[in-house]
């Protein structure tokens, strides 16, 4: 992913109005991010629990999503749909995010479990491990998980449009 600025951001949400984007909390730090090793930006609103964001570069723009997760998670093992690292103990959380237009407008939303820090793409290139330090064995080459969370990413973008 190319580094990306605060305005890119704000500019990128679908899902929320134009006023709620340009009033969220954009991450500060966004010069010291790992951009060659992220396939999308996420982060969790410090100031409201329960609230995080995500942002994906797509072919010719950025997409933005607002989206809602339970605080706590499970306490199971539980897998992330978008990189398939096994978690432990509320790592992975079931983000729901109101669906882009109309549809979101009357409420309709939809959902994913993803790891709770939204670090997928650090996952997937083996720079971050689960907290148990154990991983679900993937003798997938590094390249084709980096694909993979890509893919899931985008897919879970095309459904917030639908």
């Amino acid at each position: 992913m190319e580094p990306i600025t605060e305005r890119d951001i704000r500019l990128s949400f679908i899902n929320c109005s134009k006023g709620d984007a340009k009033r969220l909390p954009v991450p500060r730090d966004l010069d010291d991010r790992p951009w060659g090793d992220l396939d999308f930006l996420g982060w969790r609103d410090p100031s409201s629990p329960g609230r995080c964001y995500v942002v994906v570069p797509q072919e010719d723009r950025l997409v933005g999503v607002a989206l809602r997760y339970e605080s706590g998670g499970s306490r199971r093992a539980q897998m992330c749909t978008i990189c398939m690292t096994t978690h432990a103990n509320g790592g992975v959380s079931l983000m729901a995010a109101h669906k882009a237009g109309e549809s979101g407008r009357r409420g309709n939303s939809i959902g994913t479990y993803m790891c709770a820090d939204l670090a997928c793409s650090l996952y997937a290139r083996r720079k971050k491990s689960p907290a148990l330090g154990r991983q679900y064995r993937d003798d997938l080459a590094p390249e084709e998980r980096i694909v993979r969370v890509r893919d899931n990413v985008n897919a879970f973008i095309a459904r917030v449009y639908d």
